[in-house]
């Protein structure tokens, strides 16, 4: 008993020595100095009193700079202080600012680059410096980066690349769509948090007050999709059959057996359209096989359907469906099926199954825009006369209206469909000619079948 008794003596003062020696290495040699002067400097930043917490801070910066994450957030504000007053000494100091909190505190630094970044281009630094921030940013952590600077970054790759390694570029724009998704995704899921809140009388907290108020979600979610659609203009003449075909043949038979090389091989074929070259389905089956995901059953299931397998490829529909959990993946998978149809020419299947995705996720506004695109091309096959004809464009103009009220990520997209389709509205001389009334109620023909309001 005494022998276990001495044991526990040892443990206990080994451990209590041992916390001395952490708490000694994160405060410095004088941890009560080191912890007075973080309150100091910390209430002086808060207060906007930078002259009088530069001393304390400059303490704590170079006697405890692993004391507190604040040494730098707060240093930074003094030291861009001092650039606001003319003094500037404060651009070297922000730099040695972040030098050394990324030494002290390797974290976050998607984010720590991305600022940096922000910083360098205020200060007119050249295109260099700041893709070399921006760049150390992306490798870091793609998600923690603005949607500018995102957008920044990967112009700057395309350029640079071009000319020398497409393939670069692609895998370069798979990582940076991965990053904008997810934050769309974040986003989507707090703002859906926020409405069904709202539409149950639920009391909100106060940062989700505060942002309902800023409109925080649906600015943010708006300018993500900016983003994502720019991201694609910068590739598109890069991104065609003859081009994406021949790269990914050059590669399939060393990735063949990379799952995360296929799913995006056989995303990028698929939305370019290139699904007719045999390259497509020898990309889907060997990612099915390797990873039989509900994306990659799906795949499967159109390349089935195809051949004619249709009992096979419901099959796997079912697999893919069945496969997935998330309520805004499985209406991915939905919705997808829904563009099939389109493509296929099924249009009423098509609307159908893209109203099956948001009964899953309300907050899928893509399928707004499909059905609202497939009404305008219907434009001319319906009605008998030019009003009639106009009046779908007023239908589909109503569906992009929803889709930026269910998703604000695609209010840029929705704005460009709606400008198109406001300039084919009934004119006031067509109205008074046909003898209609604006306001008053019209059902569009056709297998649309729905009524709306006259402009």
């Amino acid at each position: 008993m005494k022998m276990r008794l001495t044991k526990l003596a040892v443990v206990v003062f080994l451990l209590t020595g041992m916390g001395s020696v952490f708490a000694q290495d994160k405060y410095g040699a004088n941890p009560d100095t080191c912890k007075m002067n973080l309150s100091l400097f910390h209430e002086s930043v808060k207060a906007k009193n930078f002259k009088e917490a530069m001393e304390p801070w400059r303490a704590c910066y170079t006697d405890c700079p692993k004391a507190s994450k604040h040494i730098y957030t707060d240093g930074l504000k003094i030291a861009k202080d001092l650039i606001k007053n003319g003094d500037n000494s404060g651009v070297a100091l922000v730099n040695e600012i972040y030098t050394k909190r990324i030494k002290m505190f390797p974290s976050n630094l998607g984010k720590v680059y991305n600022d940096w970044a922000k910083f360098l281009i205020s200060q007119s630094a050249s295109d260099d410096e700041v893709f070399e921030k921006l760049n150390l940013a992306f490798k870091s952590d793609p998600a923690g980066m603005s949607g500018k600077n995102i957008f920044r970054f990967f112009q700057k790759v395309t350029d640079k690349y071009k000319d020398t390694d497409v393939q670069y570029i692609f895998n370069t724009m798979d990582d940076v769509n991965d990053a904008v998704e997810k934050k769309i995704d974040k986003y989507t899921r707090a703002y859906d948090v926020i409405n069904t809140k709202v539409a149950d009388g639920t009391a909100l907290t106060s940062k989700e007050s505060k942002r309902v108020k800023s409109r925080f979600y649906e600015i943010n979610l708006g300018g993500l999709g900016k983003i994502e659609g720019g991201l694609n203009s910068i590739v598109n003449d890069l991104m065609t059959c003859e081009r994406l075909v021949p790269l990914y043949r050059k590669d399939y038979d060393v990735k063949k057996s990379d799952p995360k090389w296929l799913k995006r091989a056989a995303k990028k074929l698929n939305d370019k359209g290139c699904k007719n070259d045999p390259l497509f389905g020898e990309i889907v089956e060997s990612w099915v096989n390797l990873e039989p995901t509900a994306n990659s059953l799906n795949y499967y299931a159109s390349i089935l359907e195809k051949k004619g397998e249709m009992t096979k490829s419901q099959e796997y529909r079912d697999r893919a469906f069945n496969a997935e959990t998330d309520p805004y993946k499985k209406a991915k998978i939905v919705y997808n099926r829904a563009i099939e149809y389109k493509q296929q020419g099924k249009k009423s299947l098509a609307r159908q199954t893209a109203y099956k995705a948001l009964k899953i996720q309300p907050s899928f506004g893509k399928a707004y825009l499909l059905i609202g695109s497939m009404y305008a091309l219907s434009a001319n096959s319906i009605g008998t006369d030019e009003f009639s004809k106009r009046m779908v464009y007023v239908a589909a103009a109503a569906k992009m209206n929803q889709a930026k009220k269910a998703d604000p990520s695609l209010t840029s997209r929705a704005n460009k469909f709606l400008k198109n389709y406001r300039s084919n509205f009934p004119k006031t001389k067509l109205l008074f000619n046909m003898g209609k009334k604006s306001g008053a109620s019209h059902k569009v023909g056709g297998w649309i079948g729905e009524t709306v309001r006259i402009p």
